[in-house]
């Protein structure tokens, strides 16, 4: 930083600050790509794009640090951590400085641009460093995403590229198929989380240009054959793929490019929700990031074209999962479940909901373009609304009610946001894509009918969604959504309807009341509204009360409370506005929900000025009837219960003061004094003892605002009434027992309370009453006892704490220049500029400090004194052991020192805390860098031998690099300095005293010891801030409380300036904090500390809790004080265990185990060994809460043992970008190098000595204490290097059968570990930095070149699995499925060497196997057919496999002592007779072990071991299988295929193949579970299993098979032949791309299926039908037709519901419809019925590109109107309904029409049901139509069906008299029946009409029509015409109780007198 002008740069940009908290950086859209270059010429040094908002330096009251002396310390902490990092210092060097650094930034220190981007890459490397310790590896993560929390640190694109690459590498160990199949990683490397997390922030800086290459790497893994790697394949797009545009000269990478590939990616996978949400997610994040870039075609649809955005916003409707008619889920739940490994890929769907990114997407695709086209995302997003309208009404809601608020509430934030970006610039989004008001006006309509219905909401969670809504739309249209805001809030406020819709309108008041105070007319409203709203303060509702307060609250921000009518002389009092909000109100009542107040046209602004004046003359009255109400809710509220319990009454009593703040600071002078009379003559006339805290609070904000008055006014009237209560009262007399206030001291400590809240925080003015102040403070420490006397004491920290405090005494809503001139109109929501405050501090003054110190003095005195005389007996007060006097004197004058200690914490300076330090010798683990005189380095000196080096470090320089100046009051070295610091002093030591006297004598007295621990908690860590109270947590919380309703998206910091001005002081307070970083240890603190060590293992729990909790907070704030408390709590863990002391051990272990020690201990081996050991044998105490605590820190223990970090991998050019480039600091890195590799061997020399004698200890002890040994012996004794000493060996061998099934489980798990960690340093050349680098040569394994090119490359390589030999194995199923790439991993078929050993591996592997003979393995094996403790553990175990995989292995490579001729024999003898299903669980697992072990070896060896065991497999397979026992064969048969190739297991794989039906069995278990293994091993195969033909057609030959089971098999198996038959192979990922960008915009369409499937199809289909007509109708047994069916049925279904279900599109309308209908008919078949059911349901879920659904539809419409079955024609309704609402987007308008016309001639069935039907599905398809397709309809519809209730009457009664003939009783005619048909068609047309339309409030105008229509022509019908219209006029009532007072009003006087008595019942009737 030496050249001058990059310096102006620098403190230019610094003065300028911002605060970065505001802007979400999911949201802005990235900038536009490399094109511009800075604009300022020296670009680079420039701290950040964008200029902070608020000057943070500026505003505080004292000098700051120049910018030069803050890059000083960022270059400290730089070097620090350079050297560090160089000498691989990472925990606790590293992690260390980068705490540092983070403080440093969060001071709002900003590094420049170049300094942050060396940070970012050092920091992304070492998050992902090979060999990194995974915590610290958290720490440096965390780092990286503080460094890029915000885009305008770095701008994407143009400051910083990251590589992808080896975040990739990191993902891909745990999501793509490990390379090998043999080696599973025993060392988890990291935490997955974080990397997902990672991802979100690393993508930004991904270069677009690596697109093409990500894809070449991604693609080839995608497959749906094993399905897996589709959801791993998207779920990596998503997270890596960057979404930022590309330069423009690379055409080649515009988003429509790689689109079409995309959408075709996503219809391979159809019916999954995770496709969906992962799609959308990534689409929408590609719409956000081209929206700036110019050269990306944009138009109607955003980048995307007219498809491809239908497709989406279908997606969006699927996404939703809004339930229709009788519709299931258009989600498959089977095909999530094959998500597999891609499910931890997923984004946190709390933390990132879908309707985020459907928003996103939304809006980050409208312009303009969207308005003047009838097709665009902004008029599929009306109709999106439209259809789902009902759904957010609060009478409908379900499980999509929070979604779709959810949805509602990020459009709305999204718009707003983007709309103020664009305005303010930050967006540079160009002028063509604007948003412009139009567009605004139209969005705001679209959304504001459901957000009205949204605030009514059951839910909490919606209604809050909602509201927030409501406030964004009020934002961007005032004039269109307050009109109907107030309409629907004056008739709640009122008090005209339901209490739960007065709660929705007080929170719709708040969060509107900023928009309506700065909208012209609106504002007249306000102060009626707060007039209506005082009645809401009601003890009886507190949460109404609570609402009511925050909307006075948000208003009191906005508005002055100033009469603004004395101004001017026309007006006088409110008389005018009264008379205007009552005509106002009128009008809204007469014209209804869409009222039209048209301020802006209709009212002038000198009428508007003129009544808004006249309105403020009612303020006196609402601040008197403010008042009135708020004492009478305090004089009423119940008791306290306890503190801090989240009850409601504590709620209101923590809501007032936030309201009084605003309120008393926005009142003019007369108000004022208006208030402070009120409040004073309340306080000094009442005791109100549960009201206390919230009266204080009061007096506190009374006080804040108007410092002078108030305690003029108050402090003679509190005073009095002290003095006379103790004087004449009595109070606080004598001592009380219990923590109640005994009503004689009620008022004396109401008095206090308000006295101690008057003198805090309020400034200089105490100085008025100086003396009066100091004398009762005197005074009542003299006269009090008992409970009253911690209030005392509290009321002199408090005063204290306004004397010397540093802090902003400004509440006013103006700035002083504004309140001079005068206050008008004009100043109402006046929005303050962040920069331009003038901010009025409290600085303590001389006279303050003065006063500070002498009441300090006095009252430390006092107490010394009083305390000395107490613990020496000389006091007047005797310990006699009964009465409880003398503790209460002791515990309350502790108090008091505690108070008076931290209320003067400012005065104290961390130099003179620590200064005795001088005169005591370093420690030689103090500083290392400390050099003699004689110019040796320290450490040189030390005994290479010394037991110190193993200490840790970490005190060398924790002292922090820089300190901030804070405004510190007094002079170093000054008497008061002096006198101040030497008081502390004495307090510290007379604190010892009383500790080592209570330890001594008393003991048992918890209360004065509690008190003492508090003492010593604030004497240790108050020093330069008062932290023991959390000021500076406590201050943020409310501050972020109460600025959270002015957050507007897209815009910084528009708080009112009482909320800016207290950021301010948060800064100051920040400072404070950093500079409280740890101290050096004086003596007196060591003798502190071992007292708090000494007490935390006391035996009382109270005395434990609290010395612990003291001591925590105490040994974060020394440096040093870790290694001095723990050898005296070792210690006592010790003696605790051998006396069997419980308390001791607990009061121990907790300590030094789940504290701030554990890590250090970890790190510190001269205590490890030592804890570890007396770990272990307190965890077999007898005692069930030291046992909890035993298991609570097994994992922390365990850690201990884990090898240290020994070689990290790190790019050393990224390293030495931060080293300083003025000085050498190589030979000390060496020298720290050095240092830490001896302190590494010492510590692993101690571990291995540790764990030889744990290993002893573990073989002969309780299986208790040995299970809790072997934990920790295996992590401490496997090692990389040395593998497993001789001793665990035989440990772990001998554990592995040992008797109690917990420990064999432990050991066989170690043993397994022991092996893989054998070969993974085999396969890694025995080298440790290919081990970190995952790099395995597998001798086996080869890379085979592909044929890509030639066209008939695939069929060659998958004709090639049909045959058993190969040279080479393809075990992954991915290669070629989707993209082929240049080579294939396969694996030798006959690998000429193995594994190569070095002499070390060798002789560990001669050992096991010289201990593992036979007797090993009967007594292994017996124990492998014990039967299970549980039945949860009945299953195939692979840990029994794995170990045997391991020990099988051993054998063939010769190191066992056993042969396998032994083997077989014991293998016989587990298998018996196959009577019992253990002996088959042991067998499958032994014989999976066996095969296992031989896939890599050579041909001889493989051929030797399928030669023992295919006879015994082939036997089991036909003949052994039951129920019981198939599910471990299964399982073995898994283990076997899975990600294999089938030509390893080709004798199992030829066998299955080669079954075929026997119809003659009759034993269909055994044929139904030979198919199921056969299924099974088909889709393990997946589209490498090629034996299929035979197979396919056996089965479809005997669809007919007489058992269920086996039908069932064959149905499924069917499937899954036909589902693994489908693959791509395109020769590479271009071809891939070029041939979807020429299909269409969406990408080719998968699953075509082939000619011989069609065939297949048809062909089974006519099958049926002829089985069909041979069946005779009622016949009850099976036929061939039901069985036929069933299996056909079962085969669709599992195709239906999983990814390939387009494949069959092409057969739903003539194929499937019929015959599944017919099988519904089938009475006889309940299961047969239920089935076809089930698949006709899914037909309508199934995707259908655009235009497919042609013929489906036709197919419905004809069944509908042709069918001669009744039931037919009601069950293609169902399907009607669904598949209209699902392609709501797709289908074309004629379709739309169709289908209507088909619905409406429906009516007219004959048969009831169906008629019914019709109705509701046609009522439920004009719901979801458009706005435009609905009014068409519904006017056609209405004409039609009324036209056909006129032209239709019912006959006359004839009036002749009966002649002779008749009988009096007459049988319908036919023409009758067809008339009431009619009738009926009609009234249920008109009845779906109005029943399309439940909420719409007020009801559409042509619903009254109808209604009259109804109730005078067919009202009287007899039957069901009748009935059918009582009913329709019934619902109409009922579904709108809530709103029936408006939409009454839609009624002409005629329409209502002819619907009374029908619709309701007249009064007089």
């Amino acid at each position: 930083m030496d050249n001058p002008r990059e310096r102006l740069v620098e403190l230019l940009s610094a003065i300028e600050g911002t605060n970065g908290n505001d802007i979400s950086r999911a949201t802005s859209p990235g900038g536009e790509a490399r094109e511009t270059s800075d604009s300022s010429p020296d670009g680079k040094s420039l701290s950040r794009t964008r200029p902070r908002t608020y000057p943070y330096f500026r505003y505080l009251p004292y000098e700051v640090e120049d910018d030069a002396e803050r890059q000083r310390s960022l270059a400290i902490i730089t070097k620090n951590l350079y050297v560090a990092v160089a000498a691989g210092d990472f925990s606790p060097g590293a992690v260390h400085w980068t705490r540092e650094l983070r403080s440093w930034l969060w001071l709002k220190f900003d590094p420049t641009r170049e300094q942050r981007v060396k940070l970012v890459k050092l920091y992304y490397e070492l998050s992902l460093a090979p060999g990194i310790d995974v915590n610290v590896a958290e720490r440096f993560s965390n780092m990286f995403m503080i460094l890029t929390k915000r885009k305008h640190y770095l701008r994407p694109g143009k400051d910083l590229f990251l590589d992808w690459r080896p975040l990739f590498r990191e993902l891909k160990v745990f999501v793509l198929p490990a390379e090998s199949g043999m080696i599973q990683a025993t060392n988890i490397k990291r935490n997955f989380r974080t990397l997902t997390k990672l991802c979100n922030f690393v993508q930004l800086y991904f270069d677009p240009k690596e697109t093409p290459a990500m894809l070449d790497e991604l693609l080839p893994y995608f497959s749906t054959s094993f399905t897996e790697g589709a959801f791993v394949v998207a779920g990596l797009l998503n997270l890596l793929l960057p979404t930022s545009a590309a330069p423009s000269e690379e055409p080649s990478l515009t988003p429509q490019q790689f689109l079409p590939t995309f959408f075709h990616l996503w219809s391979l996978v159809n019916r999954s929700k995770v496709f969906d949400t992962t799609f959308i997610d990534l689409f929408s994040r590609l719409a956000r990031d081209s929206l700036s870039a110019k050269h990306i075609p944009f138009s109607e649809y955003g980048i995307y074209t007219k498809d491809q955005s239908a497709l989406i916003f279908t997606a969006i409707l699927r996404l939703l999962e809004i339930p229709v008619g009788q519709a299931t889920s258009p989600y498959s739940a089977s095909v999530d479940v094959g998500a597999g490994l891609g499910i931890m890929l997923e984004r946190d769907s709390k933390k990132h909901p879908i309707a985020h990114h459907i928003a996103r997407w939304i809006v980050m695709s409208l312009s303009p373009a969207c308005l003047d086209k009838p097709d665009s995302v902004f008029s599929h997003l009306e109709g999106l609304i439209q259809a789902i309208e009902t759904f957010f009404h609060p009478s409908n809601s379900g499980a999509w009610t929070k979604t779709l608020a959810q949805l509602v509430y990020y459009l709305a934030d999204f718009f707003v946001m983007r709309w103020n970006r664009e305005r303010s610039g930050e967006m540079e989004v160009p002028e063509s894509r604007r948003l412009n008001d139009e567009l605004k006006k139209r969005f705001v309509l679209c959304l504001r009918e459901v957000i009205f219905m949204g605030i009514y909401a059951k839910s909490g969670t919606a209604m809050n969604f909602s509201l927030s809504t409501l406030q964004s739309l009020a934002y961007l249209e005032p004039n269109l959504i307050l009109p109907g805001a107030l309409q629907r809030i004056y008739p709640s406020m009122q008090g005209l309807i339901e209490v739960h819709r007065t709660t929705s309108s007080l929170r719709s008041l708040q969060v509107l009341s900023k928009i309506m105070v700065q909208t012209k007319g609106f504002r007249c409203h306000v102060t009626t509204m707060l007039g209506l709203a005082i009645p809401g303060i009601d003890a009886n509702d507190l949460e109404k009360t609570l609402y009511t307060l925050s909307y006075i609250q948000s208003v009191c921000y906005s508005i002055p409370f100033e009469d603004l009518t004395k101004a001017s002389e026309e007006i006088s009092g409110s008389m005018l506005a009264v008379q205007w909000i009552t005509s106002e109100v009128e009008r809204m009542e007469q014209e209804g929900a869409n009222v039209q107040l048209d301020y802006d046209s209709k009212l002038s602004d000198e009428d508007e000025e003129i009544i808004l004046r006249s309105s403020t003359a009612g303020f006196a009255e609402f601040l008197s009837s403010f008042l009135g109400r708020v004492f009478t809710l305090l004089e009423n509220l119940p008791d306290a219960s306890r503190v801090r319990s989240g009850s409601p009454e504590e709620n209101v009593v923590n809501t007032l003061p936030a309201t009084f703040t605003p309120l008393l600071a926005s009142l003019s002078p007369e108000l004022l004094d208006l208030a402070i009379n009120k409040i004073a003559d309340f306080v000094g006339n009442h005791v109100i003892h549960q009201a206390r805290d919230a009266m204080a609070f009061i007096c506190n904000t009374l006080c804040k605002v108007a410092p002078e008055k108030a305690l003029k006014r108050l402090m003679p009237i509190l005073i009095q009434s002290i003095r006379s209560e103790i004087d004449e009262n009595g109070a606080a007399s004598t001592r009380n027992t219990g923590s109640d206030v005994l009503p004689r001291d009620r008022g004396l400590v109401w008095s206090v309370s308000m006295l101690s809240m008057c003198v805090v925080h309020v400034g200089n003015a105490v100085l008025a009453h100086k003396q009066e102040l100091f004398d009762i403070a005197t005074y009542m420490q003299q006269k009090c006892k008992g409970i009253p006397t911690v209030h005392v004491s509290n009321y002199i920290h408090h005063l204290l704490l306004n004397l010397t405090g540093t802090y902003t005494v400004d509440y006013s809503l103006y700035e002083a220049d504004v309140l001079s001139k005068g206050l008008g109109p004009e100043d109402w929501g006046r929005i303050p500029i962040p920069d331009q405050l003038n901010i009025k501090w409290h600085v303590p003054q001389e006279e303050e400090i003065q006063f500070a110190i002498d009441l300090f003095k006095s009252q430390g005195e006092n107490a010394l004194q009083s305390l000395a005389s107490l613990t020496d007996g000389s006091s007047s007060i005797k310990r006699d052991g009964t009465g409880k006097a003398w503790s209460d004197e002791v515990s309350r004058n502790l108090v008091l020192l505690r108070l008076l200690l931290s209320g003067v914490s400012v005065f104290f300076d961390q130099k003179a805390v620590s200064k005795e330090t001088e005169n005591e010798v370093l420690e030689p683990n103090g500083d290392l860098e400390m050099v003699h005189a004689n110019g040796h380095p320290l450490e040189e000196s030390q005994d290479e031998d010394s037991e110190a080096i193993l200490g840790d470090q970490e005190d060398e320089e924790v002292t922090p690099t820089f300190h901030c100046p804070v405004g510190y009051l007094l002079k170093e070295g000054s008497a008061a300095y002096k006198e101040v610091h030497d008081i502390r002093e004495r307090i510290g030591r007379l604190l010892h005293k009383v500790h080592r006297f209570l330890v001594e004598k008393q003991e048992d007295d918890v209360t004065c010891f509690s008190s003492l621990y508090t003492a010593y908690r604030s004497w240790f860590i108050d020093v330069g801030i008062e932290r023991s109270a959390h000021v500076l947590d406590r201050v943020m919380k409310l501050l972020s409380a109460d600025i959270h309703p002015y957050k507007i998206s897209g815009v910084r910091k528009e708080y009112p300036r009482s909320l800016l001005l207290r950021r301010a002081n948060v800064y100051h307070l920040q400072r404070l904090r950093h500079n409280t970083s740890p101290r050096k240890r004086s003596d007196l603190d060591k003798q502190l500390l071992l007292d708090l060590a000494e007490s935390s293992v006391s035996l009382y729990t109270e005395v434990r809790r609290n010395a612990q909790s003291a001591g925590e907070s105490a040994t974060k704030v020394i440096v040093g004080a870790r290694p001095l408390v723990i050898p005296p709590l070792l210690e006592a863990l010790e003696t605790g265990i051998k006396e069997k002391n419980y308390s001791r051990i607990k009061g121990a272990m907790y300590s030094l185990l789940f504290g701030s020690l554990t890590k250090r201990i970890g790190r510190d081996w001269r205590y490890a060994p030592a804890l570890i050991k007396a770990y272990i044998a307190a965890s077999t105490a007898d005692k069930p809460s030291v046992q909890k605590l035993c298991s609570g820190a097994t994992f922390q223990i365990m850690d201990y043992g884990r090898s240290p970090e020994r070689m990290v991998i790190l790019d050393k050019t990224i390293v030495e970008a931060i080293a300083p480039v003025d000085e050498d600091l190589s030979s000390k890195i060496d020298r720290k190098a050095s240092s830490i590799k001896k302190k590494r061997a010492k510590v692993e020399i101690k571990k291995s000595a540790l764990s030889e004698e744990l290993i002893d200890m573990a073989r002969n002890s309780h299986w208790k204490k040995a299970s809790r040994t072997a934990a920790i012996v295996v992590t401490l004794g496997l090692r990389f290097d040395s593998l497993a000493s001789e001793n665990m060996v035989n440990l772990l061998a001998t554990g592995s059968i040992d008797s109690h099934p917990g420990l064999r489980g432990l050991y066989s798990g170690a043993m397994v570990a022991l092996f893989s960690l054998i070969d993974t340093r085999a396969l890694c050349q025995h080298n440790y930095e290919n081990y970190l680098l995952d790099r395995q040569q597998i001798p086996a394994k080869i890379q085979v070149s592909t044929r890509r090119e030639d066209p008939g490359w695939t069929k060659d390589y998958l004709m090639s699995f049909a045959k058993p030999d190969a040279e080479y194995y393809i075990d992954h199923d991915y290669p070629g499925w989707l993209v082929w790439g240049k080579t294939v991993p396969a694996y030798n078929s006959n690998p000429k060497e193995d594994i190569e050993y070095d002499s070390q591996e060798r002789e560990t592997l001669t050992h096991i196997g010289r201990l593992l003979n036979r007797s090993w393995f009967s007594s292994f094996f017996a124990y492998l057919k014990q039967e299970p403790r549980d039945t949860g553990a009945d299953r195939f175990r692979m840990a029994s496999a794995m170990m045997l995989v391991s020990v099988f292995e051993l054998m063939h490579e010769g190191f066992l002592s056993t042969k396998f001729e032994d083997i077989k024999e014991e293998i016989a003898s587990v298998f018996g007779d196959g009577s019992d299903k253990h002996q088959h669980r042991a067998t499958a697992e032994i014989l999976a072990g066996l095969l296992c072990s031989a896939v890599d070896r050579k041909i001889e060896v493989r051929n030797l071991v399928w030669e023992y065991c295919f006879p015994i497999i082939q036997r089991v397979f036909s003949d052994g299988l039951t129920p019981e026992n198939s599910g471990y064969w299964n399982t073995f048969l898994h283990l076997m295929l899975q990600g294999r190739d089938p030509r390893r297991s080709w004798p199992i794989i030829d066998w299955l193949a080669s079954f075929r039906l026997d119809l003659s069995s009759n034993a269909a278990f055994k044929e139904s579970s030979k198919i199921h293994l056969l299924r099974q091993s088909i889709a393990d195969v997946g589209w490498h299993f090629r034996l299929e033909r035979p197979i396919q057609d056996d089965f479809i030959a005997h669809l007919d098979h007489p058992y269920k089971g086996v039908r069932e098999a064959m149905g499924h198996t069917l499937a899954t032949i036909h589902r693994t038959r489908y693959h791509e192979s395109f020769k590479d990922v271009n071809a891939l791309i070029e041939m979807q960008n020429a299909s269409s915009s969406i990408g080719s369409r998968p699953y075509q299926p082939t000619e011989e499937f069609s065939s297949t199809i048809n062909e089974v289909f006519e099958r049926l039908e002829k089985w069909r007509n041979e069946r005779t109708p009622g016949q009850q047994t099976p036929s061939s037709y039901t069985s036929g069916s069933k299996t056909v049925l079962l085969w669709l279904n599992s195709m239906l519901s999983s990814f390939e279900c387009i494949q069959l599109l092409q057969y739903f309308p003539n194929v499937f419809m019929e015959p599944l209908l017919h099988m519904m008919d089938i009475k006889e078949d309940q299961e047969l019925q239920a089935l076809a059911y089930h698949v006709f349901r899914h037909i309508p879920n199934i995707p259908h590109r655009v235009g497919e659904d042609i013929e489906l539809i036709d197919s419905l419409i004809r069944i509908g109107r042709n069918s001669q079955l009744w039931h037919q024609r009601l069950r293609v309704l169902i399907n009607m309904q669904v598949i209209y609402f699902r392609r709501l987007f797709l289908m074309s308008r004629e379709q739309q029409r169709k289908l209507f016309d088909c619905v409406a001639s429906m009516l007219e069935d004959t048969q009831l049901e169906v008629r019914l039907g019709a109705s509701s599905t046609l009522s439920g398809m004009i719901r979801c139509s458009p706005v435009g397709l609905r009014t068409q309809f519904v006017q056609e519809l209405d004409t039609k069906f009324s036209k056909m209730l006129l032209n239709s009457p019912l006959p006359k009664k004839s009036l002749k008299p009966p002649s002779a003939t008749s009988t009096g009783t007459s049988t319908p005619t036919p023409e009758h029946n067809k008339l009431v048909l009619t009738r009926h068609a009609a009234v249920l047309g008109l009845g779906a009409l109005v029943q399309a339309f439940p909420y719409t409030s007020p009801p559409p105008e042509w619903i009254p029509g109808i209604l009259t229509t109804l109730a005078n022509k067919a009202n009287s019908d007899p039957g069901m015409v009748g009935k059918s219209v009582k009913s329709i006029l019934s619902d109409f009532k009922k579904t709108r109780q809530d709103t029936w007072h408006m939409d009454l009003k839609a009624f002409s006087p005629e329409q209502i007198e002819d619907l009374e008595g029908v619709l309701w019942k007249s009064y007089f009737a």
